[in-house]
C-alpha cells in the first residue's frame, strides 16, 4: 500500500464494487458525494497503477485486477477490524475464569460450597462447570481444559495430584418393596442369588471398590447387569427388582420406588478427591487448594 493510500480508499472501493455503483454507494452506504467519491476511487487508481472499475451508463464493474484488488482489500479490512476488537478487549481487563468438574450427580452435595469458596476468594471470577464420568474428568484435567475436578482417583493419571474430601461408604440399593427393605441393615450374604447391578467401566475405580468387595465377602452373586450412570442404576433396580452396591451421594437421586439400606459389617468406601494437573499455576486454583479442608470439613458436619 503506497503512502497516499488510506483505509477509506479501500472502504470506497469495496463499497462500490458491492453496490455496483458510484452513485448508490455514494448515496446508500458512504455518505458522501458522487463526485467526491468518483475523485477517491481515480486516485486509488493511480496509486495502484491500473484501472479497477470499468464504468458505464449501467453502473461499475469490476477489470481483471479490480477482482484481485477487491478480495485484497476485503482481507485487509477484516485484519484491520479484527485488529482494533483485540486492542479494545486488551483494554479492558477480563475477568479471572475458573473451570470446575464435576462426577455425575456430585454437583448436588458439593457446587454450592464450592462456589461460595470460589466466589469468597476471587469476587469477580467467571465460573464455567462442567458434569462428566470420573475418566472423562481426568482426561479433561490432563488436556487442561478444567482447572480442578471433583472425582474419583483414576488410574494412569499420571500428571494429576488429588485430595480427598470424603470416604462415600457404599450402601445396598433395591426396590422399596423388596423383602430386604424390611430390615435395618443388610447383610452381605443376604445379596447372594439377587439379581445384581453392577456398574460399568465407566466408572473404573468404583467397579474395582465393589468387587473387591464381593470376592472379600464370598458373596454369590451374577452381574446380571452393568450400569453407566445412576438413572440408569435405579431403573434397573425397579424394574428387574434387583440391587445394587453404589455410594452413599446416589442416595440423592432415588424415586420413590427405590430405597437404600446400610450394610450390617463395616462397608466398603470409594474416596470423592479434588483432582488438578500439578502443572497448573493458576492462582485461583491454589486459594481454592487453601481451603478445600474447610469445605469438606462443612460437608462432613452437614453429613448424617
Amino acid at each position: 500500500m503506497g503512502l497516499s493510500m488510506e483505509l477509506r480508499h479501500l472502504r470506497y472501493f469495496v463499497a462500490v464494487a458491492e453496490e455496483g455503483s458510484v452513485t448508490l454507494a455514494a448515496e446508500h452506504r458512504l455518505h458522501t458525494s458522487q463526485p467526491s467519491l468518483s475523485r477517491q476511487l481515480r486516485d486509488l487508481e493511480y496509486e495502484v497503477g491500473a484501472d479497477l472499475l470499468i464504468r458505464s451508463a449501467q453502473g461499475v464493474t469490476l477489470t481483471a485486477a479490480g477482482r484481485v484488488f477487491l478480495d485484497n482489500a476485503r482481507l485487509a479490512l477484516a485484519q484491520v477490524e479484527a485488529a482494533v476488537d483485540a486492542a479494545r478487549r486488551a483494554a479492558v481487563p477480563s475477568k479471572p475464569g475458573f473451570a470446575l468438574g464435576f462426577l455425575t450427580g456430585q454437583e448436588m452435595d458439593w457446587l454450592p460450597g464450592a462456589l461460595n469458596l470460589l466466589k469468597d476468594v476471587m469476587p469477580n471470577i467467571e465460573i464455567t462447570v462442567a458434569s462428566q464420568y470420573s475418566p472423562d474428568l481426568a482426561d479433561a484435567l490432563q488436556r487442561k481444559k478444567l482447572d480442578l475436578a471433583f472425582m474419583r482417583p483414576e488410574a494412569g493419571a499420571e500428571d494429576l495430584d488429588y485430595r480427598i474430601v470424603t470416604r462415600e461408604p457404599l450402601v445396598v440399593i433395591m426396590p422399596s418393596d423388596h423383602d430386604l427393605a424390611a430390615k435395618q441393615a443388610i447383610e452381605p450374604g443376604e445379596l447372594s442369588g439377587q439379581t445384581f447391578i453392577n456398574v460399568s467401566k465407566t466408572a473404573p475405580h468404583l467397579r474395582q471398590v465393589i468387587d473387591a468387595f464381593i470376592e472379600k465377602t464370598g458373596i454369590a452373586v451374577v452381574n446380571d447387569h452393568q450400569v453407566d450412570n445412576i438413572a440408569m442404576a435405579m431403573s434397573l433396580v425397579a424394574s428387574t427388582r434387583g440391587v445394587a452396591l453404589l455410594p452413599a451421594y446416589t442416595r440423592n437421586f432415588m424415586p420413590w420406588s427405590v430405597v437404600s439400606r446400610p450394610l450390617a459389617v463395616e462397608a466398603p468406601t470409594i474416596d470423592l478427591v479434588v483432582g488438578y494437573h500439578r502443572g497448573n499455576n493458576s492462582p485461583t486454583l491454589k486459594l481454592f487448594l487453601s481451603r478445600v479442608g474447610e469445605l469438606a470439613c462443612n460437608f462432613a458436619m452437614k453429613t448424617p
